[in-house]
């Protein structure tokens, strides 16, 4: 005789594997993730309809994140630049019980690590061709965080005055940070072999930076404005 199954008919049918659904805020990582790959690989030509298609989902629906191209760059903005930023930088910048150039060297060196990926330099780079106004944005964060606080402490370094820098004080530092910066497009866009590694570079260029720029500061500190 046969055994009869244990199983009712019902329950001997293979049960469907059930969907799930993503919770909205994953969705929206998983987005903004997508068009960080995209602008970063193509540029700010690419739009919605073009990451609706690389994320397998109608271009109704990626509005509902983004009711527009706008919304979308504000939000790869803040992945890539505001929530890389670290306010330890500052901190450790005026923190004025260590030596100026180790100060310096220490936020380069965390700086450059947190920057010098393809992401970010590529989506800087392509944002500046696009009139995006990811560079404007950025560059004055670096102003008012960075460079500001590095040429109050430098100049405090060499005995000068603490009264705000001149926007000519802070050009010079401007110049530090895009030769390092430069460093960066040629290793991670350009993928140029670098003979000097990062931190080799780093030290160098503090280094011969800080050697000329106290003589241009105290010129600068003791010109004085002639009256029109």
């Amino acid at each position: 005789m046969t055994p009869r199954s244990s199983l009712s008919p019902a329950a001997a049918k293979p049960v469907a594997a059930r969907r799930t659904r993503n919770k909205p805020e994953e969705r929206h990582r998983e987005f903004v993730r997508k068009a960080v790959e995209l602008f970063a690989e193509i540029g700010f030509e690419a739009g919605t309809r073009e990451l609706a298609q690389r994320l397998g989902v109608t271009q109704p629906l990626l509005y509902r994140y983004f009711p527009s191209k706008d919304d979308l760059i504000a939000a790869v903005y803040q992945e890539i630049y505001v929530n890389r930023w670290k306010k330890e930088w500052r901190e450790g910048l005026i923190d004025d019980t260590r030596p100026i150039r180790e100060r310096i060297i220490a936020f380069y060196e965390d700086y450059t690590a947190t920057i010098f990926t393809p992401e970010w330099i590529r989506i800087y780079l392509f944002a500046g061709l696009r009139g995006v106004d990811i560079n404007r944005r950025y560059a004055a964060t670096v102003e008012e965080e960075i460079l500001r606080p590095i040429t109050l402490a430098t100049r405090h370094s060499f005995g000068l005055g603490e009264e705000p820098p001149t926007p000519e004080e802070v050009e010079l530092f401007w110049t530090l940070q895009g030769g390092i910066f430069y460093y960066g497009v040629r290793e991670i866009v350009y993928q140029f072999p670098m003979p000097v590694d990062r931190s080799a570079m780093i030290r160098n260029a503090v280094d011969t930076f800080l050697a000329g720029v106290g003589p241009v500061l105290k010129r600068l500190a003791e010109r004085v404005e002639v009256p029109a």
